[in-house]
């Protein structure tokens, strides 16, 4: 592997999304997003529901949206675990706007804590997946 990468596997619960060399990942935080780099310092990262990008060893941009999960890397090694990592070509718009609609209603009813928690992630995944599918018009 090169000195200007760095191994990558993104691992959703359904199936892997990404495995092999990467020059470039960004992912969403909970305030903004964080850029990894080859020979980042080692750390865990947790992950909030929104956009990816991935520049593979090739030079090609891989957007991708993910749900919550953590970020581990290790000696120039990075594993990404999410709930659920989709391109915008997977993504179905009317599934994720009914998906909005159903997580802001259970919201206004007002649940539990660990219901209203729930519903804000769906609420957040949905949204974005909504912004992806505008962005990349697919």
């Amino acid at each position: 592997m090169s000195t200007k990468t760095f191994y990558l596997r993104v691992i959703a619960s359904d199936r892997k999304f990404f495995n092999g060399p990467c020059q470039t990942l960004i992912v969403p935080l909970e305030d903004g997003e964080m850029a990894i780099l080859p020979h980042h310092e080692d750390m865990v990262i947790a992950l909030s529901p929104g956009e990816m990008r991935l520049l593979d060893e090739n030079g090609q941009w891989i957007y991708g949206v993910v749900g919550r999960g953590f970020v581990q890397l290790v000696n120039n090694r990075v594993t990404m675990i999410v709930d659920t990592a989709e391109r915008p070509d997977e993504i179905d718009e009317r599934r994720a706007q009914e998906a909005r609609e159903r997580a802001e209603e259970q919201l206004r009813q007002g649940k539990s804590i660990q219901e209203h928690s729930h519903f804000e992630a769906s609420l957040a995944r949905s949204l974005a997946r909504l912004r992806a599918k505008e962005k990349y018009h697919v």
